[in-house]
């Protein structure tokens, strides 16, 4: 792969002059942020075939993919930051409890300052420049740092935002390990990153050495139920979409598959009628390659012949790997060991709903779960018993097309979420604020202290 060589120097110089520009106040300027998000939407909308060239170079993505599952969630951000920054940006006004009367109380969101984006590759752009929204809106600078992993899409979000805004604003940040990890030597005010957790581990580790806060959108091992009580057409189209959308290369598909044992089989060749019916085969425009040979090798090698219920077949080539159904699976595979992030769907089995609920607990916290069935006891349990970062009943994925839910992990799976105001949240300190009468103040605090000042207090209380 080739980079921009930059000198150290050179972002650090960088850094510096966003944490100088922040400190003009310029940036807290809701005009100043519109104005800005406005050039964003603008330049994507007219380098859309650009974009998605781009990304159809990195791992073969189509254009209707690019839009649905990248640009449209990035346009629909700035949409939504545009028409809510105001309310956003408001100080919320509290009550003053009874100790601080007579006073007044409010929240103040204000921007942290200078932060750091790392985007992923497996949706590049969404998970760059959603983030990167999110910390412009809540009036921050930002460097941007895309993954080099998609070496097309990082070039051009690169060109379009560094040619097109100042860099003491904003600036997108090329290169490889080499210069992430110079990078994460620098102080900001907040980091935001969305990778592995063996990479996430990295980042936080590097981040508490200036105490810098962090959000770190992870992954795991996300499970889908299916219980006889479920739409069993429904459930096999839905799962089938979301696990082989992008072959498999999303933080929050279905990561293995827990079926009722009445319904295993049936279930089985329902999965097996919608991959065809959906033509999810190497080659065609719904179908993506895997990113690059050492994501092919390792997951070539989680394919165990003996329980192919499906596919299975593969072209080292054009890093195509053909849609998997494993069956028969144990927990003890080394299929389940780690996070599959490829087109490998596991099914196992099970007899009784309440039971597997415990072993999925005795498991990591995954970034999603999902459940689908009509039986509303199970869907209480499914809410109630299991840990994770969010997911969906009678769907999979599209918990994520809501911006008034938060997105995030929990445990092993991530810090912080984002997404909507929670976005704006996750990039802006609340700065409480009690303004104080300058009359009527009893003298109960003052000293002299006394039994009977005490007892007031007590009573207070």
């Amino acid at each position: 792969m080739y980079f921009q060589k930059f000198d150290f120097m050179d972002i650090q110089e960088i850094v510096s002059n966003q944490q100088a520009f922040f400190k003009t106040q310029q940036t807290k300027s809701l005009k100043f942020r519109k104005m800005y998000l406005e050039k964003l939407r603008d330049i994507i909308l007219r380098s859309e075939d650009l974009l998605c060239e781009a990304i159809h170079k990195d791992f073969g993505k189509s254009k209707f993919d690019t839009f649905t599952t990248e640009l449209s969630f990035v346009l629909n951000d700035i949409h939504y930051y545009l028409k809510n920054l105001n309310s956003l940006s408001k100080p919320k006004k509290v009550t003053t409890n009874l100790s601080n009367q007579i006073g007044k109380s409010s929240i103040h969101p204000e921007p942290l300052g200078c932060v750091l984006v790392i985007g992923a590759w497996n949706y590049p752009y969404q998970l760059s420049l959603s983030p990167m929204i999110a910390a412009l809106a809540a009036g921050n600078c930002c460097i941007l740092k895309p993954s080099e992993i998609a070496e097309n899409t990082m070039k051009v979000m690169a060109k379009l935002i560094n040619e097109n805004f100042p860099p003491e604003y904003l600036y997108v940040y090329e290169g490889g390990i080499d210069e992430t990890t110079e990078l994460l030597k620098l102080k900001f005010d907040k980091i935001f990153f969305t990778g592995s957790t063996k990479v996430g581990k990295i980042v936080y580790k590097a981040a508490a050495e200036h105490l810098t806060p962090v959000v770190l959108e992870l992954g795991g091992k996300s499970p889908a139920i299916v219980t006889k009580d479920a739409d069993l057409e429904v459930a096999a189209k839905r799962i089938v979409w979301g696990k082989f959308l992008n072959a498999g290369q999303t933080c929050v598909a279905p990561d293995y598959l827990l079926v009722e044992e009445s319904i295993h089989e049936q279930f089985l060749e329902m999965l097996r009628k919608y991959i065809t019916e959906f033509k999810y085969e190497p080659g065609s425009e719904q179908y993506t390659r895997i990113i690059n040979r050492k994501n092919f090798d390792r997951l070539v090698k989680l394919i165990d012949q003996k329980n192919i219920y499906f596919g299975g077949n593969s072209d080292e080539s054009k890093l195509h790997i053909e849609p998997t159904i494993l069956n028969n699976i144990k927990w003890e595979d080394d299929v389940m060991q780690e996070e599959i992030f490829g087109p490998i769907l596991p099914v196992m089995s099970f007899t009784h709903f309440n039971p597997v609920l415990n072993t999925i607990l005795e498991h990591e916290k995954p970034l999603a779960a999902y459940l689908f069935t009509r039986n509303a006891e199970e869907k209480e349990a499914f809410t109630s018993k299991l840990s994770f970062g969010g997911g969906c009943i009678n769907d999979v994925i599209m918990h994520l097309g809501n911006e008034r839910i938060p997105f995030g992990g929990v445990g092993a799976s991530g810090i912080g979420n984002y997404h909507g105001k929670y976005g704006f949240e996750a990039f802006s300190h609340q700065k409480s604020i009690l303004e104080k009468a300058t009359w009527g103040e009893p003298s109960i605090k003052y000293p002299p202290y006394s039994e009977k000042k005490l007892n007031w207090i007590k009573k207070l209380l």
